[in-house]
């Protein structure tokens, strides 16, 4: 069992919360805030409860080293405007400074500096996971993005914690995404696109028998579509998963699983520019970048039909118009018929897509994580998770 943060009692408690706030800045600014925004339900209702609460995140890959340009300070600035409480960053996520900061009564809020500045944290090292834990006496994990990761802040600290919990987030994260799992409503509609079969090949695998359809778009149906013998240009295609997508087109066919990919392509020449429809194949010359509306009309009919649907990886180079209409017409699709249909959005790319289209309001799950939802979907055990279980 997994013990929830409102089951706890945090009265005059220093709260240690490891989040995810790995976001893109620029400039000096956090450009897109979804998983620090998604977080705050946690921080406030620890805030309103206990003593005070300790902020912990990795920012980027700094691989053990002080960069500047990974500095979480612009993440303070973010949390401190969306709080509207005075949010202070200790120079280090250890060390007597910053246990002096934290120790202070008046700091109520403070935000370590990233802990991938120490080397330590990636190898889950011993020491490290003491030093973090000493800051705090209960440890929530509201890290849901990085909970595939077996490192000190995420699964080595909580061994020093005899109370531990999952933050709100992370136990959504579980709730929409363990329902799938388990008992999934149907009909069960999944829509995957994104560059690469390799990186769906679980998920398919583990989810195919729960489906009633499966719509494939984005970088992966080329791969899908040349196993069939249909010309695809020069769209990207993983000659080495031509027999996988051979082989799970037949499977779905024997369990009578709907499986639909693109008719249609609107394609770009090398630069991606010029765009062009295409019906079937795509000339020799050309890149598919965006399903073609006969192929959006096709999968929104499913999503009409369904009950759940997940979705994973934009269907086009959503970036870049006009190959965003794929992506864009899913989800407006999925917010039209919200709530009737409960739709999860899985993969930073695809929240992007959906927040593009001006929709994130109208649909059920923006899920914060990318490869930890994957592996938590294609069955896998993540260590972030499996360290909160043994909680009393």
């Amino acid at each position: 069992m997994i013990r929830k943060l409102v089951e706890l009692a945090l009265n005059g408690k220093a709260v240690f919360l490891r989040v995810d706030f790995n976001v893109p800045i620029t400039n000096g600014k956090v450009t897109e805030p979804h998983r620090i925004d998604s977080a705050l339900p946690t921080v406030r209702f620890i805030l309103e409860q206990a003593r005070k609460v300790i902020v912990a995140s990795h920012l980027g890959r700094p691989d053990g080293k002080v960069v500047a340009k990974y500095s979480l300070a612009p993440v303070r600035e973010h949390l401190q405007d969306s709080l509207n409480k005075p949010v202070v960053l200790a120079p280090d996520c250890i060390g007597p400074e910053t246990e002096r900061i934290v120790r202070a009564d008046h700091n109520q809020i403070v935000l370590l500096e990233n802990l991938r500045f120490h080397q330590e944290e990636e190898k889950n090292d011993r020491e490290f996971s003491r030093a973090l834990a000493s800051l705090g006496e209960v440890y929530v994990n509201d890290a849901f993005g990085a909970a595939h990761r077996a490192h000190a802040s995420i699964s080595g600290m909580t061994a020093f914690f005899t109370v531990k919990a999952a933050g709100k987030l992370m136990q959504k994260e579980l709730d929409y995404l363990g329902s799938i799992l388990t008992a999934p409503d149907q009909p069960f509609v999944m829509v995957l696109g994104g560059a690469k079969v390799s990186d769906k090949i679980g998920v398919i695998k583990n989810l195919l028998p729960k489906l009633t359809a499966l719509l494939i778009g984005g970088g992966m149906a080329y791969t899908f579509l040349k196993s069939q013998g249909i010309q695809v240009g020069r769209s990207l295609v993983e000659e080495d998963k031509l027999n996988v997508a051979t082989e799970l087109i037949t499977e779905a066919a024997r369990r009578g699983i709907k499986l639909v990919l693109p008719i249609d392509h609107i394609t770009g020449d090398a630069e991606k520019g010029n765009p062009q429809p295409a019906e079937k194949h795509i000339a020799r010359d050309r890149i598919g970048l965006d399903i073609g509306p006969k192929t959006a009309a096709l999968f929104v009919e499913e999503i009409k039909k369904a009950k759940l649907v997940l979705w994973n990886g934009p269907v086009g180079l959503f970036e870049m118009a006009p190959y965003d209409q794929g992506s864009r017409t899913i989800a407006k699709s999925l917010a039209e018929n919200h709530p009737r249909v409960t739709s999860v959005i899985a993969g930073g790319d695809t929240v992007a897509a959906v927040s593009a289209a001006g929709v994130a309001e109208n649909v059920t799950h923006l899920s914060t994580g990318g490869g930890a939802t994957l592996e938590f979907l294609e069955g896998r055990e993540l260590p972030g998770v499996k360290a909160l279980e043994d909680s009393p």
